[in-house]
């Protein structure tokens, strides 16, 4: 009796502590790389295409390590990028509570999985015998991998199960979902509230780069700046080389000619299919460049409502606040360069919003935005207006 309890308390393998560790980051990881590349950006965003072995693989995967569905969480990514901050947002912390997200995440997860949701935005998942017969009916899977662990490590194994449950439930549905909307760094001001959590998306696959991804959904890769890091995307170059992998997307079909002077209907297209990175370059060389020289040359009563001009001027307008738009009015008020860009900043967005009308009207209206930027008198507005100049759609683009 005292050998079976043994047996039982140290496993039938009793593998060492350390073992256990390095079994459980490993499995983890693979896990993240699962939800990362199969369920998010292959399944939910279409970003790229997968070998059906590598795809049943992590799909078999997640429904030993997470019991999740296909289906199910895709419905409910695609409802959160449709209604994304609304009431009908299923996860937004800014909606309920960032902790509410962050320690309750899967139970909003698991609320707004509907017979309406799945239909409508659950479109294009599996439905094979797998789907209806094993993955949708039973959660042996979830048992299955205590036994293993228990007979890998025995008692430790049923803490190593039990980070195992966890670590989706808390990092994605709870850190991705509360954080990554909440704390971190824009490179984009989009109108949602999604943030970099950190510029190294290693412990959860790249996800970290939240604004990125809420930029441009579609893309397979999810860093953007030199200094950017994406797992993700590490791990899907790598199923590339084995022909496991195809990307399809890695953001905006655009291209930029150099020393191209005119603006045609491909200049519009293009600046507007990359209008995120086009009002990040407006800020950081329009109005960083101009903020920090008027604060050169303010006194010291000014400086302080300028020091946050890059910020402010530059935020999407759902996220401004009464406070913010009086220090924006400061702003303005005590520089009319200032207020310039700032005034051009808002009719350049509201192009965008013209995109839907009469091609030769965006046309006419974009090179009106130009010629009165050019006329302005300011210098970095003129630069940037010959940065627009430079855009046009790829000839690949162009005969798809």
């Amino acid at each position: 009796m005292t050998d079976f309890l043994l047996q039982i308390w140290y496993g039938l393998i009793g593998l060492s502590i350390p073992t256990a560790i390095v079994y459980t980051l490993v499995t983890t990881h693979i896990t993240i790389v699962s939800v990362t590349v199969y369920l998010h950006r292959h399944a939910a965003h279409r970003a790229l295409e997968l070998h059906p072995a590598l795809a049943n693989f992590f799909r078999t995967w997640l429904w030993i390590m997470t019991g999740m569905r296909t289906q199910e969480w895709v419905a409910i990514h695609r409802k959160h990028h449709a209604l994304c901050e609304t009431p009908e947002d299923p996860h937004s912390p800014k909606v309920v509570g960032l902790s509410e997200i962050l320690f309750r995440g899967v139970e909003h997860y698991r609320v707004g999985i509907t017979p309406e949701t799945l239909d409508r935005y659950g479109k294009g998942t599996p439905d094979d015998w797998m789907e209806r017969h094993l993955f949708s009916r039973t959660t042996a899977g979830f048992y299955g991998l205590l036994a293993v662990n228990v007979l890998l490590f025995g008692a430790v194994g049923v803490a190593v199960w039990a980070i195992q449950m966890l670590w989706i439930p808390f990092f994605a549905a709870g850190v991705i979902n509360g954080i990554g909307h909440a704390i971190g760094y824009r490179n984009f001001e989009i109108p949602d509230a999604a943030t970099n959590i950190v510029p190294w998306g290693i412990l959860i696959g790249g996800e970290e780069l939240h604004n990125n991804h809420h930029t441009y959904p579609n893309s397979a890769k999810l860093s953007v700046k030199p200094w950017e890091f994406d797992a993700g995307w590490a791990w899907i170059k790598l199923f590339s080389v084995f022909g496991l992998a195809k990307p399809l997307s890695v953001g905006p079909v655009v291209e930029r000619v150099e020393g191209k002077t005119t603006i045609d209907m491909d200049t519009v297209w293009g600046v507007l299919n990359d209008r995120f990175r086009v009002m990040s370059d407006y800020a950081e060389n329009v109005v960083k460049p101009l903020a920090e020289a008027e604060m050169a040359k303010a006194d010291r009563a000014r400086r302080g409502a300028i020091k946050r001009a890059k910020a402010l001027l530059c935020r999407e307008d759902k996220w401004v606040g009464e406070r913010e738009r009086d220090d924006i009015r400061a702003i303005t008020e005590s520089s009319p360069a200032l207020a310039t860009i700032y005034e051009k900043r808002l009719e350049l967005t509201a192009l965008w919003a013209r995109r839907g009308g009469s091609g030769d009207e965006l046309l006419r209206a974009f090179k009106s935005w130009c010629t009165e930027a050019e006329e302005s008198g300011i210098n970095v507005l003129r630069d940037f207006v010959s940065h627009l100049k430079s855009y046009t759609v790829p000839l690949s683009a162009q005969r798809a």
